[in-house]
C-alpha cells in the first residue's frame, strides 16, 4: 500500500514502509485492547477527601483568597470522572520540573476540551503562591491549579516518597453509587526497572512527534530552555 504519491521511492523504501505500516497497525489495535482493559478495570477503594489549597480562579489575581477544597468537590457534576496530573514541584523539588511543565503547557491549551468529559485538576507538592507564580510565568489561565502540600495526597498516591521526592503521576478517580470517592487508576513514569521515564508517554505528543524523526526524543532534555 503506498502512502504518497512521489516518484523515485526505492522498492528497499517501500518494502521498510510497508512492514513499519503493518506493525504500525499492530501497535494501534495492542494500544485499543490495553485501552479497553483500563476502562474495565473494577473500581478501587474508597479514598479520603483530601483537602488542598485552591486560590481565586483568576490566576492574575492576588493569590488570596485561599479556599480549601476537597477531593470530591473537585467533581463538577454527577457522572463525570476526575483526572488528577500530579506536577513534580515541592517540598525536595524545589524547582519546577521541566517535562511535567512542558506536559502542562499542552494540558492549558486543551484544557477546554477535556472539561467537555471529565474533571481535570493539577496537584503540586508547592505552596500555593510559588505554584501560582510559576504558572503566571507559563500563562496556564485555563487549569485548576492545587497545592497538596499539608497533606497526604501525593504519598498516598505514589508521587511523592516519604522524605519528600516528587515524581510525576496521572491519576483518575470516580463516584461510586453511594457517591463516595474511589480510585480508578493511577500511572507512573517509571513502570519497571527497565523503563524509567516512558510509563505516562501517552500525555505527551511532543514526544510522539519527535519519535516521527530520525532523531527521536532522547536529546529532548539537552534542548530544554526553561
Amino acid at each position: 500500500m503506498r502512502l504518497t504519491n512521489l516518484v523515485g521511492e526505492s522498492a528497499e523504501h517501500l518494502s521498510a514502509r510497508e512492514e513499519l505500516r503493518l506493525a504500525e497497525i499492530e501497535l494501534m489495535r495492542h494500544r485499543e485492547r490495553v485501552a479497553d482493559l483500563r476502562r474495565r478495570l473494577p473500581l478501587g477503594p474508597v479514598v479520603d477527601d483530601y483537602a488542598f489549597e485552591e486560590g481565586p480562579a483568576d490566576l492574575h489575581a492576588d493569590d488570596a483568597p485561599v479556599q480549601t477544597v476537597r477531593l470530591s468537590e473537585l467533581f463538577t457534576r454527577p457522572g463525570r470522572d476526575l483526572v488528577v496530573y500530579h506536577f513534580m514541584f515541592g517540598k525536595q523539588q524545589t524547582q519546577p520540573c521541566p517535562m511535567c511543565t512542558m506536559w502542562i503547557d499542552g494540558f492549558n491549551g486543551i484544557a477546554h476540551h477535556v472539561t467537555q468529559n471529565v474533571d481535570f485538576a493539577i496537584v503540586a507538592a508547592a505552596d500555593l503562591p510559588t505554584l501560582r507564580a510559576h504558572a503566571r510565568d507559563r500563562k496556564w489561565d485555563n487549569l485548576r491549579l492545587l497545592s497538596a502540600g499539608a497533606g497526604t495526597f501525593k504519598y498516598a498516591l505514589g508521587s511523592e516518597d516519604a522524605e519528600g521526592n516528587q515524581d510525576s503521576t496521572v491519576s483518575v478517580f470516580t463516584r461510586d453509587s453511594n457517591g463516595s470517592v474511589r480510585h480508578f487508576y493511577s500511572a507512573h513514569p517509571r513502570m519497571s526497572d527497565d523503563i524509567d521515564q516512558r510509563g505516562i508517554d501517552l500525555l505527551s505528543p511532543v514526544w510522539h512527534i519527535l519519535d516521527l524523526t530520525r532523531q527521536g526524543r532522547e536529546n529532548w532534555f539537552a534542548e530544554l530552555s526553561y
